[in-house]
Protein backbone atom coordinates (compact mmCIF):
# COMPACT_ATOMS: atom_id res chain seq x y z
CA UNK A 1 0.00 0.00 0.00
CA UNK A 2 1.35 3.43 -0.92
CA UNK A 3 1.60 5.74 2.08
CA UNK A 4 0.81 9.40 1.44
CA UNK A 5 2.29 12.30 3.36
CA UNK A 6 -1.21 13.39 4.31
CA UNK A 7 -4.60 11.70 4.25
CA UNK A 8 -7.77 13.66 3.64
CA UNK A 9 -10.69 13.59 6.04
CA UNK A 10 -13.83 15.67 6.10
CA UNK A 11 -12.19 18.67 7.77
CA UNK A 12 -8.46 18.80 7.11
CA UNK A 13 -5.41 16.97 5.93
CA UNK A 14 -3.54 14.93 8.53
CA UNK A 15 0.09 13.98 7.89
CA UNK A 16 1.01 10.43 8.76
CA UNK A 17 4.30 8.73 9.43
CA UNK A 18 5.54 5.25 10.14
CA UNK A 19 6.54 4.65 13.72
CA UNK A 20 7.95 1.50 15.30
CA UNK A 21 7.32 -1.70 13.34
CA UNK A 22 6.04 0.35 10.40
CA UNK A 23 2.80 1.42 12.12
CA UNK A 24 1.27 4.51 10.56
CA UNK A 25 0.85 7.22 13.19
CA UNK A 26 -1.14 10.42 13.08
CA UNK A 27 0.94 13.57 13.35
CA UNK A 28 0.15 17.27 13.66
CA UNK A 29 -2.51 18.70 11.36
CA UNK A 30 -0.91 20.22 8.26
CA UNK A 31 -2.10 21.43 4.90
CA UNK A 32 -0.03 20.64 1.77
CA UNK A 33 1.85 23.95 1.90
CA UNK A 34 2.80 23.37 5.53
CA UNK A 35 3.84 19.82 4.77
CA UNK A 36 6.11 21.00 1.95
CA UNK A 37 7.62 23.69 4.20
CA UNK A 38 8.30 21.22 6.99
CA UNK A 39 9.93 18.77 4.57
CA UNK A 40 12.10 21.35 2.79
CA UNK A 41 13.14 23.36 5.85
CA UNK A 42 13.93 20.27 7.90
CA UNK A 43 16.52 21.02 10.59
CA UNK A 44 17.81 24.11 8.82
CA UNK A 45 16.51 26.58 11.39
CA UNK A 46 18.27 24.69 14.19
CA UNK A 47 21.49 24.56 12.16
CA UNK A 48 21.19 28.27 11.37
CA UNK A 49 21.46 29.17 15.04
CA UNK A 50 25.10 28.07 14.78
CA UNK A 51 25.56 30.67 12.03
CA UNK A 52 24.06 33.59 13.95
CA UNK A 53 27.31 35.28 14.98
CA UNK A 54 28.79 34.82 11.51
CA UNK A 55 25.65 36.21 9.84
CA UNK A 56 25.79 39.36 11.95
CA UNK A 57 29.49 39.85 11.22
CA UNK A 58 28.71 39.59 7.51
CA UNK A 59 25.96 42.21 7.86
CA UNK A 60 28.25 44.54 9.81
CA UNK A 61 30.72 44.50 6.92
CA UNK A 62 28.06 44.59 4.19
CA UNK A 63 26.27 47.63 5.62
CA UNK A 64 29.51 49.57 5.93
CA UNK A 65 30.09 48.83 2.27
CA UNK A 66 26.52 49.92 1.40
CA UNK A 67 27.22 53.27 3.05
CA UNK A 68 30.39 53.70 1.02
CA UNK A 69 28.56 53.16 -2.29
CA UNK A 70 25.67 55.44 -1.29
CA UNK A 71 22.93 52.93 -0.49
CA UNK A 72 22.79 53.86 3.20
CA UNK A 73 22.86 57.32 4.76
CA UNK A 74 25.28 58.10 7.59
CA UNK A 75 22.58 58.13 10.28
CA UNK A 76 21.14 54.88 8.90
CA UNK A 77 24.56 53.23 9.04
CA UNK A 78 25.10 54.33 12.64
CA UNK A 79 21.71 52.98 13.68
CA UNK A 80 22.12 49.67 11.82
CA UNK A 81 25.61 49.10 13.17
CA UNK A 82 24.50 49.77 16.74
CA UNK A 83 21.55 47.37 16.52
CA UNK A 84 23.60 44.67 14.80
CA UNK A 85 26.13 44.82 17.64
CA UNK A 86 23.31 44.41 20.18
CA UNK A 87 22.05 41.37 18.29
CA UNK A 88 25.60 40.02 18.13
CA UNK A 89 25.83 40.21 21.92
CA UNK A 90 22.54 38.31 22.14
CA UNK A 91 23.99 35.59 19.93
CA UNK A 92 27.19 35.43 21.97
CA UNK A 93 25.17 34.99 25.15
CA UNK A 94 22.93 32.31 23.64
CA UNK A 95 19.84 34.56 23.67
CA UNK A 96 19.39 34.77 19.89
CA UNK A 97 16.45 32.74 18.61
CA UNK A 98 14.80 32.30 15.24
CA UNK A 99 11.13 33.06 15.78
CA UNK A 100 8.40 30.66 14.75
CA UNK A 101 7.46 31.34 11.15
CA UNK A 102 10.81 32.96 10.28
CA UNK A 103 12.63 30.84 7.72
CA UNK A 104 16.30 31.32 8.55
CA UNK A 105 18.93 33.29 10.43
CA UNK A 106 19.24 35.91 7.65
CA UNK A 107 15.51 36.65 7.75
CA UNK A 108 15.52 36.77 11.55
CA UNK A 109 18.30 39.37 11.70
CA UNK A 110 16.59 41.51 9.05
CA UNK A 111 13.25 41.12 10.84
CA UNK A 112 14.76 42.28 14.14
CA UNK A 113 16.37 45.30 12.47
CA UNK A 114 13.15 46.24 10.69
CA UNK A 115 11.22 45.89 13.92
CA UNK A 116 13.64 48.27 15.65
CA UNK A 117 14.56 50.65 12.80
CA UNK A 118 11.65 50.52 10.38
CA UNK A 119 12.47 50.95 6.69
CA UNK A 120 16.19 51.27 7.40
CA UNK A 121 16.24 47.62 8.42
CA UNK A 122 14.75 46.68 5.06
CA UNK A 123 17.71 48.19 3.21
CA UNK A 124 20.40 45.79 4.44
CA UNK A 125 19.58 43.12 1.86
CA UNK A 126 20.49 45.44 -1.03
CA UNK A 127 23.28 44.01 -3.17
CA UNK A 128 23.19 40.48 -1.79
CA UNK A 129 21.18 37.28 -1.95
CA UNK A 130 20.53 34.62 0.63
CA UNK A 131 22.91 32.56 -1.51
CA UNK A 132 25.96 34.70 -0.84
CA UNK A 133 24.76 35.41 2.69
CA UNK A 134 24.81 31.75 3.63
CA UNK A 135 28.11 31.33 1.80
CA UNK A 136 29.85 34.03 3.80
CA UNK A 137 28.23 32.77 7.00
CA UNK A 138 29.59 29.29 6.33
CA UNK A 139 33.06 30.60 5.57
CA UNK A 140 33.18 32.65 8.77
CA UNK A 141 31.78 29.84 10.88
CA UNK A 142 34.12 27.25 9.36
CA UNK A 143 37.07 29.60 9.77
CA UNK A 144 36.36 29.92 13.47
CA UNK A 145 35.82 26.16 13.82
CA UNK A 146 39.17 25.46 12.14
CA UNK A 147 40.85 27.86 14.58
CA UNK A 148 39.35 25.97 17.50
CA UNK A 149 40.16 22.53 16.11
CA UNK A 150 43.72 23.61 15.33
CA UNK A 151 44.05 24.70 18.96
CA UNK A 152 42.84 21.30 20.14
CA UNK A 153 45.31 19.58 17.81
CA UNK A 154 48.16 21.65 19.22
CA UNK A 155 47.13 20.77 22.79
CA UNK A 156 47.08 17.04 22.02
CA UNK A 157 50.39 17.40 20.16
CA UNK A 158 52.00 19.03 23.21
CA UNK A 159 50.75 16.25 25.49
CA UNK A 160 52.11 13.57 23.16
CA UNK A 161 55.49 15.30 22.98
CA UNK A 162 55.65 15.61 26.77
CA UNK A 163 54.84 11.92 27.16
CA UNK A 164 57.40 11.03 24.50
CA UNK A 165 60.17 12.82 26.38
CA UNK A 166 59.05 11.51 29.76
CA UNK A 167 59.05 7.87 28.62
CA UNK A 168 61.81 7.97 26.01
CA UNK A 169 63.88 5.32 27.82
CA UNK A 170 60.99 2.94 28.50
CA UNK A 171 61.12 0.11 25.97
CA UNK A 172 58.14 -1.69 24.50
CA UNK A 173 57.65 -4.26 21.72
CA UNK A 174 57.36 -3.09 18.14
CA UNK A 175 55.11 -5.02 15.77
CA UNK A 176 54.73 -5.81 12.09
CA UNK A 177 51.76 -7.91 10.94
CA UNK A 178 50.77 -7.74 14.63
CA UNK A 179 53.71 -10.05 15.29
CA UNK A 180 56.53 -9.22 17.70
CA UNK A 181 59.13 -7.56 15.50
CA UNK A 182 61.79 -5.24 17.00
CA UNK A 183 62.31 -3.20 20.15
CA UNK A 184 60.50 0.11 20.26
CA UNK A 185 59.89 2.62 23.05
CA UNK A 186 57.05 4.59 24.48
CA UNK A 187 59.01 7.65 23.41
CA UNK A 188 58.76 6.50 19.81
CA UNK A 189 55.10 5.54 20.16
CA UNK A 190 53.91 8.84 21.60
CA UNK A 191 56.23 10.79 19.31
CA UNK A 192 54.92 9.06 16.19
CA UNK A 193 51.39 10.28 16.85
CA UNK A 194 52.69 13.78 17.59
CA UNK A 195 54.41 13.97 14.21
CA UNK A 196 51.34 12.53 12.50
CA UNK A 197 49.34 15.47 13.86
CA UNK A 198 51.79 17.86 12.17
CA UNK A 199 50.83 16.45 8.78
CA UNK A 200 47.15 16.49 9.72
CA UNK A 201 47.39 20.15 10.66
CA UNK A 202 49.01 20.79 7.27
CA UNK A 203 45.86 19.37 5.65
CA UNK A 204 43.74 21.54 7.95
CA UNK A 205 45.83 24.54 6.85
CA UNK A 206 45.04 23.77 3.21
CA UNK A 207 41.34 23.67 4.09
CA UNK A 208 41.66 26.98 5.94
CA UNK A 209 43.16 28.62 2.85
CA UNK A 210 40.12 27.53 0.82
CA UNK A 211 37.71 28.63 3.54
CA UNK A 212 39.32 32.03 4.11
CA UNK A 213 38.11 33.62 0.88
CA UNK A 214 35.20 36.04 0.53
CA UNK A 215 32.13 35.02 -1.51
CA UNK A 216 30.09 38.07 -0.42
CA UNK A 217 29.00 40.12 -3.42
CA UNK A 218 28.43 37.15 -5.68
CA UNK A 219 24.70 37.57 -4.86
CA UNK A 220 22.67 34.72 -6.35
CA UNK A 221 25.73 33.59 -8.26
CA UNK A 222 25.79 36.05 -11.12
CA UNK A 223 26.85 39.30 -9.52
CA UNK A 224 24.90 42.57 -9.12
CA UNK A 225 24.24 45.81 -10.99
CA UNK A 226 25.12 47.68 -7.79
CA UNK A 227 28.75 48.93 -7.70
CA UNK A 228 29.64 46.61 -4.82
CA UNK A 229 33.08 47.02 -3.25
CA UNK A 230 34.02 43.40 -2.70
CA UNK A 231 37.59 44.28 -1.78
CA UNK A 232 36.26 46.35 1.11
CA UNK A 233 34.18 43.55 2.60
CA UNK A 234 37.10 41.18 2.10
CA UNK A 235 39.31 43.41 4.20
CA UNK A 236 36.67 44.14 6.83
CA UNK A 237 35.98 40.43 7.36
CA UNK A 238 39.67 39.47 7.46
CA UNK A 239 39.60 37.18 4.44
CA UNK A 240 42.79 36.56 2.48
CA UNK A 241 41.10 37.35 -0.84
CA UNK A 242 37.72 37.27 -2.55
CA UNK A 243 36.37 34.36 -4.51
CA UNK A 244 36.82 36.44 -7.63
CA UNK A 245 34.51 34.82 -10.17
CA UNK A 246 30.93 35.14 -8.93
CA UNK A 247 29.83 31.89 -10.56
CA UNK A 248 32.72 30.04 -8.95
CA UNK A 249 31.84 31.56 -5.58
CA UNK A 250 28.53 29.69 -5.74
CA UNK A 251 30.25 26.56 -7.07
CA UNK A 252 32.36 26.65 -3.91
CA UNK A 253 29.30 25.63 -1.85
CA UNK A 254 29.70 21.93 -1.25
CA UNK A 255 33.30 21.90 -2.41
CA UNK A 256 34.39 23.93 0.62
CA UNK A 257 32.51 21.62 2.98
CA UNK A 258 34.06 18.55 1.34
CA UNK A 259 37.59 19.94 1.70
CA UNK A 260 37.00 20.74 5.37
CA UNK A 261 35.61 17.23 5.85
CA UNK A 262 38.75 15.76 4.28
CA UNK A 263 40.85 17.69 6.79
CA UNK A 264 38.70 16.43 9.66
CA UNK A 265 39.08 12.90 8.31
CA UNK A 266 42.88 13.24 8.34
CA UNK A 267 42.88 14.23 12.01
CA UNK A 268 40.33 11.52 12.80
CA UNK A 269 42.52 8.89 11.16
CA UNK A 270 45.42 9.69 13.49
CA UNK A 271 43.28 9.84 16.63
CA UNK A 272 41.40 6.69 15.59
CA UNK A 273 44.63 4.74 15.28
CA UNK A 274 45.77 6.10 18.65
CA UNK A 275 42.47 4.91 20.11
CA UNK A 276 42.98 1.46 18.61
CA UNK A 277 46.49 1.20 20.06
CA UNK A 278 45.22 2.18 23.49
CA UNK A 279 42.43 -0.38 23.28
CA UNK A 280 44.95 -3.06 22.30
CA UNK A 281 47.68 -2.16 24.78
CA UNK A 282 45.20 -2.02 27.67
CA UNK A 283 44.19 -5.60 26.92
CA UNK A 284 45.46 -8.15 29.51
CA UNK A 285 47.35 -10.03 26.78
CA UNK A 286 49.45 -6.92 26.17
CA UNK A 287 49.21 -5.08 29.50
CA UNK A 288 51.49 -2.23 28.42
CA UNK A 289 49.44 0.65 29.84
CA UNK A 290 46.79 1.33 32.46
CA UNK A 291 44.32 4.04 33.41
CA UNK A 292 42.63 4.98 36.68
CA UNK A 293 39.57 2.84 37.35
CA UNK A 294 37.22 5.79 36.92
CA UNK A 295 38.34 6.17 33.28
CA UNK A 296 37.42 2.60 32.41
CA UNK A 297 34.18 0.67 32.81
CA UNK A 298 33.41 -2.67 34.43
CA UNK A 299 31.37 -5.69 33.49
CA UNK A 300 27.94 -6.53 34.87
CA UNK A 301 29.07 -10.09 35.70
CA UNK A 302 32.89 -10.15 35.42
CA UNK A 303 34.46 -8.26 38.34
CA UNK A 304 37.98 -8.39 36.85
CA UNK A 305 37.10 -6.38 33.74
CA UNK A 306 38.31 -2.82 33.02
CA UNK A 307 36.98 -1.97 29.61
CA UNK A 308 38.44 0.81 27.41
CA UNK A 309 35.01 2.21 26.53
CA UNK A 310 36.27 5.78 26.07
CA UNK A 311 38.84 4.71 23.49
CA UNK A 312 36.36 2.39 21.77
CA UNK A 313 33.75 5.14 21.43
CA UNK A 314 36.50 7.44 20.22
CA UNK A 315 37.56 4.86 17.61
CA UNK A 316 33.96 4.61 16.41
CA UNK A 317 33.50 8.36 16.20
CA UNK A 318 36.76 8.72 14.28
CA UNK A 319 35.60 6.07 11.82
CA UNK A 320 32.38 8.01 11.25
CA UNK A 321 34.36 11.22 10.75
CA UNK A 322 36.52 9.50 8.16
CA UNK A 323 33.36 8.65 6.24
CA UNK A 324 32.24 12.30 6.17
CA UNK A 325 34.02 13.34 2.93
CA UNK A 326 32.36 10.50 1.04
CA UNK A 327 28.97 11.42 2.48
CA UNK A 328 29.38 15.03 1.33
CA UNK A 329 30.69 13.91 -2.06
CA UNK A 330 27.63 11.75 -2.60
CA UNK A 331 25.32 14.61 -1.63
CA UNK A 332 26.94 16.98 -4.15
CA UNK A 333 27.79 14.65 -7.02
CA UNK A 334 26.56 15.83 -10.45
CA UNK A 335 24.74 18.90 -9.18
CA UNK A 336 24.20 21.42 -12.02
CA UNK A 337 25.68 24.91 -11.99
CA UNK A 338 24.19 27.41 -9.56
CA UNK A 339 22.43 26.96 -6.23
CA UNK A 340 20.51 23.77 -5.57
CA UNK A 341 18.48 23.12 -2.42
CA UNK A 342 20.31 19.82 -1.82
CA UNK A 343 23.17 21.94 -0.46
CA UNK A 344 21.11 22.85 2.60
CA UNK A 345 21.51 19.27 3.85
CA UNK A 346 25.28 19.68 4.13
CA UNK A 347 24.81 21.60 7.38
CA UNK A 348 23.17 18.59 9.02
CA UNK A 349 26.20 16.37 8.48
CA UNK A 350 29.06 18.87 8.74
CA UNK A 351 28.04 21.03 11.69
CA UNK A 352 27.72 18.14 14.19
CA UNK A 353 31.01 16.71 12.90
CA UNK A 354 32.86 19.91 13.83
CA UNK A 355 31.73 19.55 17.43
CA UNK A 356 32.47 15.83 17.47
CA UNK A 357 36.00 16.45 16.21
CA UNK A 358 36.65 18.81 19.12
CA UNK A 359 35.20 16.36 21.64
CA UNK A 360 37.38 13.55 20.30
CA UNK A 361 40.56 15.63 20.47
CA UNK A 362 39.84 16.95 23.93
CA UNK A 363 38.94 13.52 25.30
CA UNK A 364 42.07 11.95 23.80
CA UNK A 365 44.15 14.61 25.53
CA UNK A 366 42.30 14.09 28.82
CA UNK A 367 42.85 10.33 28.71
CA UNK A 368 46.54 10.63 27.89
CA UNK A 369 47.01 13.04 30.78
CA UNK A 370 46.12 10.05 32.99
CA UNK A 371 47.97 7.22 31.22
CA UNK A 372 50.45 5.02 33.11
CA UNK A 373 53.01 3.02 31.16
CA UNK A 374 54.50 -0.24 32.38
CA UNK A 375 58.26 -0.51 32.64
CA UNK A 376 60.53 -3.53 32.10
CA UNK A 377 58.12 -5.08 29.60
CA UNK A 378 60.95 -6.55 27.54
CA UNK A 379 62.33 -8.50 30.49
CA UNK A 380 59.74 -11.15 29.67
CA UNK A 381 61.50 -14.04 27.77
CA UNK A 382 58.71 -14.11 25.18
CA UNK A 383 60.23 -10.93 23.75
CA UNK A 384 63.78 -12.30 23.47
CA UNK A 385 63.63 -12.94 19.75
CA UNK A 386 62.88 -9.32 18.93
CA UNK A 387 66.55 -8.63 19.74
CA UNK A 388 67.66 -10.92 16.88
CA UNK A 389 68.15 -7.96 14.55
CA UNK A 390 70.49 -6.38 17.09
CA UNK A 391 72.52 -9.60 17.11
CA UNK A 392 72.67 -9.67 13.30
CA UNK A 393 73.81 -6.05 13.20
CA UNK A 394 76.53 -6.72 15.79
CA UNK A 395 77.96 -9.48 13.59
CA UNK A 396 77.83 -7.20 10.53
CA UNK A 397 79.65 -4.46 12.44
CA UNK A 398 82.38 -6.99 13.26
CA UNK A 399 82.89 -7.72 9.55
CA UNK A 400 80.55 -10.64 8.84
CA UNK A 401 78.57 -10.23 5.58
CA UNK A 402 74.90 -9.50 6.28
CA UNK A 403 73.55 -12.68 4.68
CA UNK A 404 75.95 -14.82 6.69
CA UNK A 405 75.13 -12.98 9.90
CA UNK A 406 71.39 -13.39 9.25
CA UNK A 407 71.83 -17.13 8.62
CA UNK A 408 73.94 -17.60 11.73
CA UNK A 409 71.49 -15.94 14.07
CA UNK A 410 68.60 -17.76 12.41
CA UNK A 411 70.27 -21.12 13.09
CA UNK A 412 70.82 -20.15 16.73
CA UNK A 413 67.11 -19.37 17.04
CA UNK A 414 66.10 -22.67 15.43
CA UNK A 415 68.49 -24.57 17.71
CA UNK A 416 67.30 -22.84 20.86
CA UNK A 417 70.75 -21.31 21.43
CA UNK A 418 69.93 -17.64 20.87
CA UNK A 419 70.77 -15.46 23.89
CA UNK A 420 69.89 -11.76 23.47
CA UNK A 421 72.07 -9.07 24.99
CA UNK A 422 69.12 -6.64 25.13
CA UNK A 423 71.47 -3.74 24.64
CA UNK A 424 70.27 -1.15 22.15
CA UNK A 425 72.47 1.27 20.22
CA UNK A 426 69.93 3.26 18.20
CA UNK A 427 71.38 6.73 17.76
CA UNK A 428 70.39 7.86 14.26
CA UNK A 429 67.87 10.67 13.72
CA UNK A 430 64.34 9.68 14.70
CA UNK A 431 65.28 6.45 16.44
CA UNK A 432 64.89 5.28 20.05
CA UNK A 433 68.00 7.14 21.17
CA UNK A 434 67.40 10.28 19.09
CA UNK A 435 63.68 11.08 18.99
CA UNK A 436 64.06 14.48 17.26
CA UNK A 437 61.16 15.91 19.27
CA UNK A 438 62.61 19.41 19.07
CA UNK A 439 62.69 19.26 15.29
CA UNK A 440 59.13 17.92 15.19
CA UNK A 441 58.01 20.80 17.43
CA UNK A 442 59.54 23.27 14.96
CA UNK A 443 57.60 21.61 12.13
CA UNK A 444 54.39 22.11 14.08
CA UNK A 445 55.10 25.75 14.82
CA UNK A 446 55.85 26.42 11.15
CA UNK A 447 52.47 24.98 10.15
CA UNK A 448 50.66 26.97 12.84
CA UNK A 449 52.32 30.17 11.67
CA UNK A 450 50.99 29.52 8.17
CA UNK A 451 47.37 30.00 9.28
CA UNK A 452 47.77 33.65 10.22
CA UNK A 453 44.81 33.48 12.57
CA UNK A 454 45.62 36.90 14.01
CA UNK A 455 44.37 38.71 10.91
CA UNK A 456 40.93 37.09 11.06
CA UNK A 457 40.58 37.55 14.81
CA UNK A 458 41.55 41.22 14.62
CA UNK A 459 39.07 41.86 11.79
CA UNK A 460 36.18 40.28 13.69
CA UNK A 461 37.04 42.21 16.86
CA UNK A 462 37.16 45.48 14.92
CA UNK A 463 33.70 44.84 13.45
CA UNK A 464 32.01 44.31 16.80
CA UNK A 465 33.93 46.97 18.71
CA UNK A 466 31.66 49.58 20.28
Amino acid sequence: MTMKLWEKNSETEVPTKRGAAGVVQTGAILNPAQAVERFTVGADREMDLLLSEADILGSLAHTRMLFKIGLLEKDELIAVQAELKKIYRQAQEGRFVIAEGVEDVHSQVEFMLTERLGDTGKKIHSGRSRNDQVLVDLRLMLRRSIMEIAGDVRTLFATLQTLSEKHKDVLMPGYTHLQVAMPSSFGLWFGAYAESLVDDLQVLLAAYKVVNRNPLGSAAGYGSSFPLDREMTTELLGFDSPDYNVVYAQMGRGKTERIVAQALAAVANTVGRLAMDNTLFLNQNFDFISYPAELTTGSSIMPHKKNPDVWEIMRGRCNLLQGLPNQISMMTTNLPLGYNRDLQLLKEVLFPALGQMREVLQMADFMLQNIKVRENILDDPKYDYMFSVEAVNELVLSGVPFREAYRSVGLDIEGGKFKPTKELKHTHLGSIGNLANDQIAKLMEAVVAGFGFGKAVAAEQALIKE
